[in-house]
């Protein structure tokens, strides 16, 4: 879809936002597309976000991504969330409508699959049993991608026991709730380890989690793309497993938004990846 009478606006909002790789990403793609517009990185304090997200209207935003700590208050302020954002509790983009109205979805569940599908393409989900690690926002979109990808035991480990329950309750995911203390015992048997922490990131101490009773064959996802190899997938790849962390997430999640902004199919290709990984 052509754009020739308007100067394309989209960003990201969070607080603190200049560490994210969402603005040369999509610049990458407007370019790439021969489009006039940018894509900015919008600090906005957590008290800000819903006179923000009403703004976008008036200031020619297609709309926005949203990353920490917006994503579960954004669900309350956008006028439409689909049934996806509102099972998850949190939303990661939104549309402005033709009309002003503001439209959330969640697509980071797109972006965990993609990434999963490319990272493990002969993964099944069939295999065994899956622990993930954490009940924050970032985990309810993996649980939710991991039901929809049909596996059967999700086990499921946060330090406060009670909010992993809750997650669990609200996306209607049968899930076993894994004591912290016994977190390590969780990994027995498992086709997938999945770290929806921040915990690696940098700036955070590693994951605390021996992998002595992890599988050779079991497969370890991280959200966590800063850095390139966090603690816990270093251990992973050492001890002959594979590995992958967040980027493909990241990369992929940007493809449903170009669609809803701006009605333009985008890839996620070699050379993206390469000149994203190179500012990491």
């Amino acid at each position: 879809m052509a754009h020739p009478d308007r100067f394309l606006l989209a960003g990201v909002m969070g607080w603190p936002v200049m560490h994210s790789r969402s603005p040369k990403l999509h610049t990458y793609w407007m370019e790439k597309h021969g489009l006039a517009g940018t894509y900015v990185p919008l600090a906005i304090r957590p008290e800000g976000i819903e006179a923000a997200l009403r703004a976008l209207p008036a200031l020619g935003f297609a709309g926005c991504n949203l990353t920490i700590p917006h994503k579960e208050t954004a669900l309350r302020v956008v006028d439409h969330a689909d049934e996806k954002a509102r099972r998850i509790g949190a939303i990661s983009c939104v549309t402005v409508r033709s009309d002003g109205s503001l439209a959330g979805t969640n697509n980071d569940v797109f972006g965990f699959i993609e990434n999963h599908r490319e990272a493990f393409p002969d993964w099944r989900a069939d295999q065994g049993p899956v622990t993930v690690i954490g009940a924050g926002g970032a985990a309810r979109a993996v649980v939710y991608a991991l039901a929809e990808m049909g596996v059967r035991e999700i086990r499921l480990s946060n330090r406060t026991g009670d909010r992993a329950e809750r997650l669990a309750a609200e996306l209607g995911v049968d899930c076993t709730i894994v004591d912290w203390a016994d977190r390590h015992r969780a990994l027995e048997g498992v086709n997938l380890l999945v770290n929806a922490t921040s915990q690696g990131m940098v700036g955070n101490p590693p994951l605390d989690l021996n992998l002595e009773r992890l599988p050779r064959k079991a497969c370890v996802s991280d959200i966590v793309y800063i850095p390139g190899e966090t603690p816990l997938l270093a251990a992973a790849r050492a001890r002959g497993n594979s590995t992958v962390n967040g980027l493909g997430m990241l990369l992929h999640q940007g493809r449903p938004a170009w669609r809803d902004w701006f009605g333009i199919e985008v890839q996620v290709t070699r050379e993206l990846r390469s000149l994203i990984e190179a500012t990491i």
